[in-house]
């Protein structure tokens, strides 16, 4: 399964078979089960995840007690908390697997090591954060610009191998919603 890992690289740098044996090195494979929790807000994010299988997300608890999903990562997605990954400060965030998970990780220390000695995954982490950022910068233009429906809709048309695997209530925090007025925009589409 790692070579999900080595076809990611090669989208955005070129790696022989033989450096992406050596950088494959400096991460280490971890199953994760359902449910399981792999970062808890206020820890120190010391690992990037990269999915081979599986689903993760990244969320946070409101005041109120709700959970609130900013993101999923599903196979060749990272997912990480970048500001406490990178500044090793504390968390704003946690981390859970959605469904039994496969994921490399790679530790910061691991990582600036990895960086030193094959400097072409400088350019590979720079494209991921720069895809990383549009997508969040359009997602923010989305929640502001279209109504919760036309956000649904337009999450069910760019995303549907979500809409299979995602449990509703996490769709729905993941859009803003409650679970039921999910069900509402669900039960306008199809006519029920």
């Amino acid at each position: 399964m790692s070579n999900l890992l080595f076809k990611h690289i090669q989208k955005f740098a070129e790696i022989s078979e033989s450096d992406f044996a050596n950088i494959l090195t400096f991460f280490e494979p971890i199953s994760a089960k359902k449910k399981e929790i792999l970062l808890s807000e206020g820890q120190i994010c010391r690992k990037h995840f990269f999915v081979l299988k599986g689903c993760l997300r990244l969320f946070y608890v409101k005041e109120t007690g709700v959970e609130q999903t900013t993101q999923f990562a599903i196979e060749s997605w990272w997912m990480t908390d970048n500001l406490s990954f990178l500044e090793q400060k504390s968390s704003a965030f946690s981390i859970q697997a959605i469904e039994q998970s496969e994921i490399l990780t790679i530790s910061y220390e691991a990582q600036e090591k990895m960086l030193d000695q094959f400097p072409q995954m400088e350019r590979y982490f720079r494209r991921v954060f720069e895809k990383s950022f549009a997508a969040a910068q359009l997602r923010i233009k989305y929640i502001n610009d279209y109504s919760s429906e036309e956000l649904y809709f337009h999450f069910a048309n760019s995303q549907p191998g979500f809409m299979m695997r995602i449990p509703q209530y996490l769709l729905a925090s993941y859009l803003g919603f409650t679970p039921e007025y999910l069900s509402e925009i669900k039960k306008k589409q199809f006519g029920k």
